[in-house]
Parts: structure tokens; sequence; C-alpha cells
């Protein structure tokens, strides 16, 4: 620990050795972060080039007095910065035959339909364009539009439900990298922030009840805890 300390400090110093050696030592990470960026366009070169500016990032900005690992403490800015680049770049990058065969299945499919009188198969599809199915299905993925994590995908009564709502499965890599950047941002809280989360998600108490625990208004709970959620997806998960 002192002697990632020493790299910090010389890096944060200008010693480029120090800033190498430290890239080099959580090379690791990034890779592990990284993972879940795969498939969405980009090079795994790249989403590791854009993963060691975070850390770059992270070295230069991080506050030694801070009570937590430097790892621990990259996570979210290896994350945010490949995501702010998917986003900022515009459209999701999707290689020239993808493309060219997702063209090719719409324009077989629009075909099929009217000579069938229905809609084609996937199968059907494939064999049409002597491709594999599998092919096909990535192709036409990689041609839609990227739906945004906030978007309505239903109402269950006056509540619209949103995609991100809805999102179940992630694998290992994202449970880990997400219960750390979510550990950080819940320590980022102030007392009373923090109690309030715990109160609402770790004892399931209703807002009545925390607002009965904090001494205010249960309208005041309620602002309270929207506004420390969208901070938290904002600062940390980049969701807007």
């Amino acid at each position: 620990m002192e002697r990632v300390k020493e790299l910090i400090i010389k890096a944060q110093n200008g010693d480029r050795a120090a800033l190498e050696s430290l890239v080099n030592e959580n090379a690791g990470l990034i890779k592990s972060v990284g993972r879940r960026f795969l498939h969405r366009g980009l090079e795994a070169d790249d989403i590791f080039q854009l993963g060691a500016i975070g850390l770059i990032k992270c070295i230069r900005k991080f506050d030694l007095s801070y009570d937590v690992k430097l790892s621990t403490y990259a996570v979210p800015m290896i994350a945010g910065e490949i995501k702010r680049f998917l986003r900022d770049d515009g459209q999701i990058k999707v290689s020239r035959s993808l493309k060219e065969l997702a063209l090719k299945a719409k324009r077989t499919s629009e075909a099929m339909s009217k000579t069938l009188g229905r809609e084609p198969t996937l199968s059907e599809i494939a064999k049409e364009l002597n491709v594999l199915e599998e092919d096909v299905v990535m192709a036409m993925e990689a041609a839609r539009e990227p739906d945004s994590l906030d978007a309505d995908v239903f109402q269950d009564g006056s509540r619209g439900i949103k995609a991100i709502d809805k999102i179940a499965h992630y694998d290992e890599t994202d449970k880990i990298d997400n219960r750390v950047i979510l550990k950080q941002a819940i320590e980022s809280l102030d007392e009373r922030e923090r109690e309030i989360i715990r109160m609402r998600y770790y004892e399931d108490k209703t807002q009545t009840e925390v607002s009965e625990k904090i001494g205010v208004s249960q309208v005041q709970i309620s602002r309270l805890e929207k506004r420390i959620l969208r901070s938290i997806r904002k600062q940390y998960f980049d969701i807007n």
C-alpha cells in the first residue's frame, strides 16, 4: 500500500514512469471493467485505452486522505470514461459487414413478405441469404437504434416502468463492479442521506416510517430519496 502511495505521489508530480507503472499494475482492473462494454462497436484494445485514460484521470485526482483503495475509487472513473466516449461519439459503431448483412436481411424480409403473404421466419431469411441464423440476429441487433434505459416500456397503473427497471440479469463481472461502485456512492453521502438509504433499501422501511425516524415529513423524505438516487445514478452510473 505504501508503495502505491509513493507511486501516486510521484505520478501526480509528473513522474511518467510512476504513472505507467500504476497503469500496468492495474491493467487487470481496466480489462475487468471493460468487459461489460464488449460487443458495443469498439475493439477490446480501444476499450482498454479508454479505460486507461479513466484510470490516469483517477490517479491525478486521487486524494491520499481517502479511506479507500485506488482500485476501488478507479472503477467508476474507468467505466465513466468508456461510457462518455460511447455517449459523446454518437451512434455505437457497427462494422461494415454487419451493416451490409443487416441491410440484406431487411430487404430479403420485405421481399419474402410479399411473396409469402406473411413475415418470413429467421431461419427462412438465413437460408435465403445462405448465412447462419446467428449471423442474421447479430446483424439485425447491431443495426437497431440503441434504446434509452430511461424509456418507458409499459405502464403500471399511473407509473411508467422504465427499461432499466426491467433489467434482471448481469454477468458476475457487472455484479461485482456495480457493488463496488454502489458502495462508494453510498459512502460519499452525508450521514442523513446514508441513514435514509439504509432504512429504505436495507431495512425495507416505508417512507412514512423513515420520516418518523428522521423527524421530517413523508413528502420531504420522498423528495430527498429522489434527489439522492438521481445524484447517484448520474454521478456513478452515468444515467441521467
